[in-house]
């Protein structure tokens, strides 16, 4: 599965995607942001209070408790601002 990073997060990571496959234990989207930020420094840090952020699976805005079985794509889209 692919996940996408967008805007600010994108930039502190220094890429705009990652491929995974997350363990069979990581079933929701709150799993797998979990699972990620375990495995990378600078994720967890960009994502130090993960209540602001956006979930999207398969370019659909979900709540973090979305199952993740069958998804393609997972975005992590932080708060924007806007002009």
């Amino acid at each position: 599965m692919k996940v996408l990073y967008f805007a600010w997060l994108r930039e502190r990571l220094n890429r705009s995607s990652d491929e995974v496959a997350p363990p069979p234990d990581v079933v929701t989207l709150a799993d797998l942001v979990a699972w990620l930020r375990a495995r990378d420094e600078a994720l967890d840090l960009a994502m130090d209070d993960p209540t602001i952020f956006k979930l999207s699976r398969d370019a659909r805005i979900v709540p973090w408790d979305t199952p993740l079985a069958g998804a393609r794509t997972v975005a992590i889209l932080p708060p924007m601002t806007g002009g």
